[in-house]
């Protein structure tokens, strides 16, 4: 019986060694944090400030909105792939009225402008949406229209030559669609006390400037045109130079950085290095000369080293 004891004894005590061991406490597991990420508008609070450029990732895509002249010129052709080639960066380029361009900036749809209408211009930069406004080059307006000149006015000055084509009732093409050209044809009709709209001689194409002249020559009819835009096109129309040399007729472009202090998110890096490619001494040089060897003169002159008030612009 003692020896059963013993043996029931033993067997207990092996039995507890081999038990499951106290589980140990749980490690405590702190909970993720949640990263802060920006709020993402389109306006940055009155405190907030852009990031600075040295702490900025580079990007390369950048947003030109542009009038369509720099476009149907030819001259963005040649400016832009030497830009894109030596600083990394890719422009896509908007080609519209400089009232279109300046509300894509307005909006923040675009990093950089490149426009004329120089009274428009000022007024984007008063309400602070553009950062920086570089005077890059010029050139002039011009009346073309048919041969025969059916309003007879061929020697005459801006204002006598409007008023004479209205009086005959010869046809007149405007653009229509508040671009530069535009603008400055609407200023040009004012002193002559002419109301050209609705009147059946004005038609209003509502498209670009290549397009107007088109427009023009197919129905032979007049039209202002800046005068690069006329020569790159100039052997497809059927429309002849019939006033020029006017000191009112200057057409000045500027080219416009967005300001990121409105908009946070626009390319200002790239807007920046672009305004600075646009008035560089390279580039100015080939504003100076683009469209002598085609045309024998000129379709632009170069005016990054002057200021607006050297031709009086607001």
């Amino acid at each position: 019986m003692k020896r059963i004891f013993v043996i029931f004894l033993a067997l207990g005590l092996f039995l507890a060694a081999c038990g499951p061991a106290t589980a140990p406490e749980p490690t405590s597991i702190p909970e993720p944090t949640q990263p802060s990420l920006p709020v993402i508008g389109p306006e940055e609070t009155a405190t907030s400030q852009p990031t600075p450029a040295a702490t900025r990732e580079f990007n390369p895509s950048i947003i030109l909105a542009t009038t369509t002249s720099t476009q149907d010129s030819g001259l963005l052709d040649v400016l832009i792939p030497l830009f894109e080639q030596q600083t990394g960066y890719s422009v896509k380029t908007i080609a519209v009225g400089t009232g279109q361009a300046l509300k894509q900036g307005e909006e923040g749809n675009a990093d950089v402008l490149l426009v004329h209408a120089p009274s428009s211009v000022k007024a984007f930069m008063d309400d602070g949406l553009g950062k920086e406004k570089v005077l890059v080059m010029h050139n002039d307006f011009i009346i073309v229209g048919p041969a025969n000149d059916p309003a007879g006015i061929t020697g005459l000055g801006i204002t006598e030559a409007l008023s004479a084509i209205a009086g005959n009732g010869a046809s007149f093409v405007s653009r229509g669609d508040d671009s530069g050209t535009h603008k400055m044809e609407l200023t040009l009709w004012t002193p002559t006390g002419v109301a050209p709209d609705g009147q059946a001689w004005y038609l209003e194409s509502g498209q670009g400037m290549g397009a107007t002249l088109t427009i023009a020559s197919e129905k032979q009819a007049y039209t202002l045109t800046d005068r690069a835009t006329y020569l790159a096109n100039s052997a497809n129309l059927d429309l002849e130079i019939l006033l020029e040399d006017d000191a009112n007729l200057l057409n000045f472009y500027h080219v416009v950085t967005i300001n990121p202090d409105k908009w946070p998110l626009v390319n200002y890096d790239g807007a920046l290095a672009l305004l600075n490619f646009l008035k560089s001494p390279e580039a100015q040089g080939i504003i100076a000369s683009f469209g002598l060897e085609t045309f024998g003169e000129p379709l632009f002159f170069a005016d990054a080293n002057k200021t607006d008030a050297d031709f009086g612009l607001p």
